[in-house]
């Protein structure tokens, strides 16, 4: 694989307009894609807001600030996303991942590196329902995608070497640092925190612990953020859908059972800093 000058960015969600901005901060010619227009808008003015911040505080300049902006394409023409590097950051789903691979495809190069940014669904399953096991692999990055520095760049049994050896010196060009895993259930990073959020929602549920308390306690011992207030900012749904994508794919073990406290915070519509309330108000 030749080396990446453009990055097409597939999702305009708060995870792949973070990537958008990333991709366009290190110099590459970016594509924001989304079906939705409001997203493509609120994905703008996200990035836009974003990047006057970091002027304001000194991080970039505004010269910097406008060579990124004009990197930037944004576009809801699936027609338009060409590039060397396709980072899909989409709804946590296969088929929905699966699908927008297999139009993405046919109208790129041979040499095209194609990405998931899944946080759980397997990345071998994705790249077999689209046909390029040896072009597909996981970039998996944090939110905030802007601030956290950790990527986990996922390698099935099928990525070809070079596939991973691109995307761990994209990552570096990105100022993240990378980290190279195989395509196993939650990765690294899920699998450790299911515990950090069970455990966390079993002491409140079963043993009357406070949510707050149990924050502070947590962040006291050296975490930056509490489990319940992490919850909320990553989203209760997109949360408890990698708790049972894990439990699930690992043959459902007692100690990794989500939490009938999340679920009902889903069913309820309570998915945290998105929606106003979650474990607590916003």
């Amino acid at each position: 694989m030749g080396s990446v000058q453009s990055v097409c960015v597939c999702g305009a969600g708060t995870m792949g307009s973070g990537i958008a901005q990333v991709a366009a901060m290190a110099g590459f010619a970016t594509i924001q894609f989304d079906v939705n227009e409001d997203m493509l808008a609120k994905s703008r003015s996200s990035i836009e807001k974003n990047l006057a911040i970091m002027v304001e505080k000194g991080r970039i300049s505004s010269e910097q600030r406008q060579q990124a902006l004009g990197l930037i394409h944004f576009t809801a023409k699936t027609e338009n996303c060409i590039a060397d590097l396709i980072i899909e950051a989409i709804i946590e789903n296969l088929d929905a991942k699966t699908a927008l691979f297999q139009k993405l495809v046919p109208i790129n190069s041979s040499k095209t590196i194609f990405a998931t940014n899944t946080s759980s669904i397997s990345v071998s399953a994705i790249a077999k329902g689209c046909g390029e096991e040896k072009r597909m692999a996981g970039m998996h990055f944090f939110n905030p995608a802007p601030l956290m520095k950790l990527v986990e760049v996922i390698h099935t049994a099928q990525t070809d070497d070079t596939v991973t050896e691109t995307l761990v010196a994209v990552a570096k060009q990105m100022g993240k640092t990378p980290v190279i895993c195989s395509d196993s259930p939650g990765f690294i990073v899920n699998r450790v925190a299911r515990h950090y959020y069970l455990e966390a929602m079993e002491l409140v549920e079963k043993y009357g612990a406070d949510i707050a308390t149990t924050d502070a306690v947590m962040e006291a011992a050296g975490f930056k953020m509490g489990p319940f207030k992490l919850m909320d900012l990553i989203g209760m749904d997109i949360n408890y859908s990698v708790s049972n994508i894990v439990w699930e794919a690992l043959g459902k073990p007692e100690r990794l059972k989500p939490s009938t406290m999340q679920r009902q915070k889903v069913e309820a519509g309570e998915l945290g800093r998105k929606t106003g309330k979650g474990f607590y108000k916003y």
